[in-house]
């Protein structure tokens, strides 16, 4: 941190000093939307300044100031994570890329897009979409910046087929805490030069580097699609069927679970009716949520069949093809279910991961849990691969504690992990470190030494 000499004034004298007029926001115009992202259980914090650099250049300047100050630097996407990634340290600034929202370039030879960190996922579904491309990295916000889904390493609905985002990032411009710049990859899709630089600043965090450009995979848009929707009568049901799906052959687009409760909550409040009939409702734990695509109808039609078959061979209550628009408003409402939860007083929201193999497992677990300490719990997540999103309704913040590190332990005894895709950040950081090995933790540190030595780049992130 900075000497504590040097007052909050100073430190905006010094970067106003440094960069052109306007880039720096200080007082109340730095607003209250730069001290919070979306998380549950992090204490919002002022930042002493904002930045908004229009350049590589000019983050380059602002982290040489900060350099020589010792300001810790906290960059900042669009302020949707989940985790407190994006909250400040006190006394620092956030380096916010919004500004920084150009895509350079679709290059439809390499299939490959060149785009500022601040491009907003739906920017480039829109600018790729009329080239016949997309980037397959969907998640449940579409206004997620392209730069904070590469520091989150951002999974969504269809990493399924696709992956998560380091699937799909060939290559990053990153300046570093020192102002230096650096570019790894490149519009190669293989290589075997030395370390990887590219997959270490993907999923950082925020805390080796500020990405400033990426190189990123796009993939062809298919032309047909359908959906499934199969009612179990119980969640452990659900989940058990999932690795038979994903080794027949087919590939799904996606492959969700949905509990019982938030499909019920999500569709009332988007007036979707499934045609879901009330002896099903009134048996069904749990939905899953099948999408298939391909560029030619028939094959999608056969394998709609194929996975009808074997999901109604398995316990399946009924399956239902849904209709073009009722597809689309489920995966919609499915991907609000989070500010759902939020909205009903959720107090809490838990990002587990384990093989796919375990979910059922997993799921029994989590109904143990939940009864083991009062708490409700329930939730939706990637089924095809093992990701559970859980929403915690406990408003005593000790139970709450116990009943997350239950799930977070069970989850890594099944071969898991803390986080899928919302990262560490401030908001898992202590379960995080007490969870992982020692050896692991001490490496991450030595690493982050060696690329920020004056700890200046999101202090109290990760480790």
């Amino acid at each position: 941190m900075y000497p504590d000499s040097i007052s909050s004034a100073d430190i905006v004298a010094a970067f106003t000093g440094k960069l052109p007029e306007g880039r720096v926001l200080a007082g109340n115009l730095a607003g209250i939307d730069y001290s919070h992202d979306e998380a549950y259980a992090v204490t919002p914090q002022a930042p002493v300044a904002v930045i908004l650099p229009r350049s590589t250049a000019e983050v380059s300047t602002a982290m040489k100031v900060a350099g020589e100050l010792g300001c810790p630097v906290t960059p900042r996407g669009s302020g949707t994570g989940l985790a407190g990634g994006c909250i400040p340290a006190p006394g620092g600034v956030v380096m916010s890329m919004e500004k920084m929202s150009s895509i350079l370039e679709v290059d439809t030879e390499n299939n490959v897009a060149v785009v500022q960190p601040g491009v907003t996922l739906s920017e480039l579904d829109e600018m790729t979409s009329s080239y016949g491309l997309a980037y397959p990295v969907v998640i449940g916000e579409k206004g997620a910046s392209l730069g904070g889904t590469v520091a989150t390493n951002a999974g969504g609905m269809q990493a399924v087929k696709y992956g998560v985002t380091r699937n799909h990032v060939l290559g990053l411009e990153v300046v570093l805490g020192s102002g230096e710049v650096i570019r790894t990859g490149g519009k190669v899709f293989k290589r075997s030069s030395g370390y990887d630089l590219t997959q270490l600043f993907t999923g950082s965090e925020g805390t080796l580097g500020i990405v400033t450009e990426a190189i990123v995979r796009l993939v062809p848009r298919m032309r047909y699609r359908s959906t499934l929707l199969v009612p179990f009568n119980d969640l452990t049901e659900a989940a058990g069927i999932v690795p038979l799906i994903t080794s027949s052959g087919v590939a799904p687009l996606v492959l969700e679970y949905i509990d019982a409760l938030s499909m019920d909550a999500i569709t009332k409040d988007a007036g979707l009716e499934l045609g879901v009939e009330d002896s099903v409702k009134a048996r069904c734990s749990a939905y899953l949520v099948i999408v298939l695509e391909g560029n030619r109808e028939a094959l999608v039609d056969q394998d709609m069949e194929d996975i009808s078959g074997m999901v109604a061979g398995s316990g399946a209550l009924d399956v239902y093809v849904l209709p073009p628009t009722a597809d689309t408003k489920l995966l919609e409402a499915r991907d609000k279910a989070h500010w759902m939860a939020k909205a009903n007083g959720a107090d809490d929201i838990v990002d587990v991961v384990v093989p796919r193999s375990m979910m059922s497992k997993f799921m029994e677990a989590v109904s143990a849990i939940s009864e083991q300490f009062s708490s409700l719990v329930v939730g939706c997540g990637h089924a095809g691969d093992g990701n559970v999103h859980l929403s915690i309704f406990q408003p005593d913040e000790r139970v709450r504690h116990d009943v997350v590190r239950a799930l977070l332990r069970t989850g890594i005894g099944l071969g898991g992990d803390v986080s899928a895709e919302h990262g560490i950040g401030k908001a898992k950081r202590e379960d995080f470190l007490d969870l992982t090995g020692t050896v692991e933790i001490d490496l991450m540190r030595r690493i982050k030494s060696a690329l920020d030595p004056k700890g200046i780049l999101s202090p109290g992130n990760v480790v």
